[in-house]
């Protein structure tokens, strides 16, 4: 049933997109500009695009929630306690739920920091079935963090200590040498970058009565609520952050691969995306982790562009769980980026694996039941140390910057 549903939206989502070049043709076959009624219309079925996109992507992730809870009951099969191994995280969050103990380390591993970290499939939730934590805690941050959904490398380390990363500057060059002749070139560059671990972290307040309910998942809420709003944090510092006491976001270390004109307002067109595309050199441009970047409000236009051969540079994704893409780029979207407008990086692209995000030690989740006494609430925190930066800055990632008024 959730295959057919999905089958559905997908493609009542590509009648949609073809309604929407309709419009979009029928004001360029006749030389104008869209009229009132048009753009209305337009905007409409790009919203409607957006939002089925939405839709599709929350009921795969359920559908995946739900393939993942029954593999989980069934591996139980008719064990009669059903209860978490002795030791395991699962059992140690009841402990803490239960004042047992006051504190968890959930030290990140090596392994779940590599592709994981695109978004998974989530473990099974509820009090009966024995639930990974700390894997819903980091796929909910992970959700929030479109740089690093996108395939930006993430490294994990013990402790909290600045680490020294090289940064490439420039790859340098050869030369032609006559024969005989004594061999030219010019070295490869590079430089020092410092990466720190600044710390993120909320406070919950949950009533005890919340807690003492069995009937409540209170690791899934914990896990969705905290994972997603320090993942907001991060992510948005890993997008735009200046460095100053933050990350250096991937927009703000990117090198400008091409520029708008003066007169458009920041607008760009169909040749100044083609452009940034091709500014980044092929091996970065042909990366498996290659993508474009950009808000929502930009992808509505992009959604209007076309190329030399009339043919629209948007397509949106043909199957469940594919991307929408942009001259065959997966795009990513990130409420972070500047909206369009002179002299604002509005559009990334380039190789996501370029970025690194640092993170120190993993997550660490705590419970105090002194903090609102007087309330009768529990409080839980969660903190992550993180600092990121744009390793490879010989334009492996470039960004279009609109031209100044």
């Amino acid at each position: 049933m959730t295959i057919k549903v999905l089958t559905e939206l997908t493609e009542k989502r590509q009648r949609i997109w073809n309604e929407a070049q309709a419009i979009l043709d029928t004001a360029s076959n006749e030389g104008r500009d869209l009229n009132a009624q048009e753009q209305e219309r337009f905007d409409a079925a790009s919203g409607d695009l957006t939002e089925l996109r939405s839709r599709i992507d929350a009921i795969a992730q359920v559908d995946a929630d739900n393939r993942a809870a029954e593999e989980a009951l069934r591996k139980l099969g008719t064990s009669p306690a059903h209860e978490p191994e002795a030791g395991s995280i699962s059992e140690q969050f009841r402990q803490l739920a239960r004042g047992e103990i006051r504190k968890i380390e959930l030290a990140a591993s090596q392994e779940p920091w590599k592709r994981a970290l695109t978004k998974g499939t989530a473990t099974a939730g509820g009090n009966t079935v024995p639930t990974s934590f700390h894997d819903q805690l980091v796929e909910h941050m992970v959700e929030a963090a479109g740089v690093i959904t996108a395939g930006a490398t993430v490294l994990t380390t013990a402790g909290g200590e600045p680490i020294e990363i090289p940064v490439t500057t420039s790859h340098g060059a050869a030369a032609a040498v006559a024969e005989n002749g004594t061999l030219a070139g010019t070295d490869p560059a590079f430089a020092k970058r410092t990466l720190g671990a600044y710390k993120y972290g909320q406070l919950v307040l949950v009533s005890k009565e919340l807690v003492e309910d069995s009937a409540v998942d209170l690791e899934g809420y914990l896990a969705k609520v905290m994972g997603r709003n320090v993942g907001l944090a991060l992510g948005t510092d890993i997008a735009v952050g200046n460095g100053s006491s933050k990350p250096t976001g991937i927009m703000t270390t990117a090198s400008t691969g091409t520029t708008g004109a003066a007169s458009a307002a920041g607008v760009f067109t169909a040749d100044n995306l083609i452009d940034l595309m091709f500014s980044v050199i092929a091996p970065y441009r042909n990366a498996p982790d290659a993508g474009w970047l950009m808000k929502d409000a930009t992808l509505g236009a992009v959604r209007k562009l076309k190329d030399g051969a009339n043919r629209y540079l948007f397509e949106p994704a043909a199957t469940v769980g594919a991307p929408d893409t942009l001259l065959g780029k997966p795009i990513t979207t990130d409420p972070n980026i500047a909206a369009v407008a002179a002299t604002a990086a509005s559009v990334g692209f380039g190789d996501f694996s370029a970025y690194y995000v640092r993170m120190a030690r993993g997550v660490t989740f705590e419970r105090s039941d002194q903090f609102a006494f007087d309330s009768d609430q529990i409080a839980y925190r969660v903190t992550v140390r993180a600092d990121g930066l744009l390793v490879d800055q010989t334009g492996a990632f470039k960004k279009f910057v609109g031209g100044a008024a």
